[in-house]
């Protein structure tokens, strides 16, 4: 009989917990976590007790502290399911992720069909930013409790997430749609539907279904976003183009002739633009494409891509783009902190216009190499006013006859919006009179600039 089992011993033992369970009911946790240690001195149940220590050691927020008790009982039982979920969140706690993700794996191998440690594995993945595993383990762990509404809040918090919000108008605006198709229509009547097909960027799938269903038998898409790569797999599956259309989930830039594409592609459809024009590195993304993806006399959709803009005044967005006195005080300096960018929406937004429309900057994207430009523009003032900036939109050539715009006079039903570029201090501008601006690129942003009056 060890000293344990001698009844003087088992009986203290079995008050000692007593009394623990007996403070921890209580709320006096400082109590019974000394309590619980004295049980443990005397070995007495380790793998009953140190679940009830490490709980009441994260509810004193001492998850360091919890972390050692779950070890503790992991060295008893390796296999102990509660110890291992409880690790992993624990170790998610302490910001230690990779080793969190660790330990719920080892849950959900032991347990496959435990909801709980599968939505919990998801929660750590989404925060280590493996957001397509995350979103998987979501599924599956909704399959399993098809009525848990977090879980269901969870699969659309996480794939809404990886979708910018102007997304889902742009697919259901119409005139961009049909502008693109009819391009993408007299492209593979003129190539042929052997022609192979590239669309970098691909999104829903929406332009590869364009192209097959126009007669296109070999389409190869590529999307950087693994979660939306998916669902436009899905999707091409689920319209019937699946022998037709392929989608990869890396960037054009992983994609190369003789893996994903079988040869240089013949044609080439993109929609990358962004409202302001470049921001998505329209230029590397086309320039390696005609690099290394391209057939030399390959097709390119959209073929020229222009910003255009006036000069605008407005008391609503001067309120976006400068500060001046504030309660007593002049905070004018942080007006070198405000955006230079600001979206907007023409027809919701109230601005004056001070100009006619003038083309800013013209990108020929059926061109190899682009360099940075900047040249001195003069815009005649139409109009009196205090111009803030320029209000500038996009106009796009996609084939011989086929152009399609965002201009704020007409458009309101699509993903792109207008923008508006600040300038770094109001200007007051009479009619007749002009205003020089530097107007260029840096590859990446739209540069819009106020000049100085040439001498005369």
């Amino acid at each position: 009989m060890t000293e344990l089992e001698t009844p003087d011993r088992l009986s203290e033992a079995r008050a000692a917990l007593a009394e623990a369970l007996s403070l921890h009911d209580r709320g006096d946790l400082e109590a019974a976590e000394a309590a619980y240690r004295q049980v443990l001195a005397q070995n007495y149940r380790p793998a009953d007790v140190l679940p009830l220590l490490a709980g009441l050691l994260g509810r004193l927020s001492r998850p360091e502290d919890a972390l050692v008790a779950w070890d503790h009982l992991l060295a008893i039982e390796p296999d102990h399911q509660v110890a291992l979920h409880e690790k992993g969140l624990t170790l998610h706690w302490l910001g230690r992720t990779e080793d969190a993700i660790v330990a719920l794996e080892r849950v959900v191998a032991l347990e496959p069909d435990n909801a709980t440690a599968i939505g919990n594995l998801a929660v750590v993945l989404a925060d280590a930013k493996r957001n397509l595993e995350a979103l998987r383990l979501f599924r599956r762990a909704l399959a399993l409790q098809p009525d848990n509404l977090h879980l269901r809040h969870q699969v659309r918090r996480l794939g809404a997430g990886a979708v910018p919000f102007w997304h889902i108008p742009m697919m259901n605006d119409v005139p961009r749609n049909d502008a693109f198709e009819a391009a993408i229509r007299a492209a593979i009547g003129q190539r042929g539907g052997e022609a192979r097909v590239l669309d970098i960027g691909a999104g829903s799938g929406l332009l590869s279904l364009m192209a097959a269903r126009g007669g296109a038998r070999r389409v190869v898409a590529c999307e950087m976003e693994p979660m939306i790569a998916e669902m436009a797999q899905h999707i091409v599956a689920a319209n019937g183009y699946a022998d037709r259309v392929t989608v990869h989930a890396k960037p054009s830039t992983e994609l190369t002739v003789g893996a994903e594409l079988e040869g240089p592609a013949d044609i080439l459809v993109s929609e990358i633009l962004s409202s302001d024009l470049l921001t998505e590195k329209v230029l590397d993304t086309f320039e390696d494409a005609h690099r290394r993806l391209l057939s030399p006399d390959a097709i390119v959709i959209p073929r020229v891509a222009s910003a255009m803009g006036c000069l605008v005044a407005s008391e609503n967005l001067a309120d976006y783009a400068f500060v001046g006195d504030v309660s007593g005080f002049d905070l004018s300096a942080f007006g070198a902190f405000a955006p230079q960018r600001l979206p907007i929406h023409g027809t919701m937004t109230g601005w004056q216009r001070l100009s006619d429309d003038l083309e800013l900057v013209r990108l020929d994207l059926r061109q190899k190499k682009h360099d940075a430009t900047l040249a001195r523009l003069r815009i005649p003032v139409t109009a009196a006013g205090r111009a803030i900036g320029i209000v500038q939109w996009m106009h796009i050539d996609l084939w011989d006859g086929v152009t399609f715009d965002n201009h704020p006079n007409g458009y309101h039903d699509g993903g792109w919006l207008q923008v508006l570029h600040s300038f770094p201090e109001a200007i007051d501008v009479t009619a007749g009179e002009t205003l020089d601006i530097a107007v260029g690129h840096d590859r990446i942003t739209l540069i819009l600039w106020p000049l100085p009056p040439e001498p005369a």
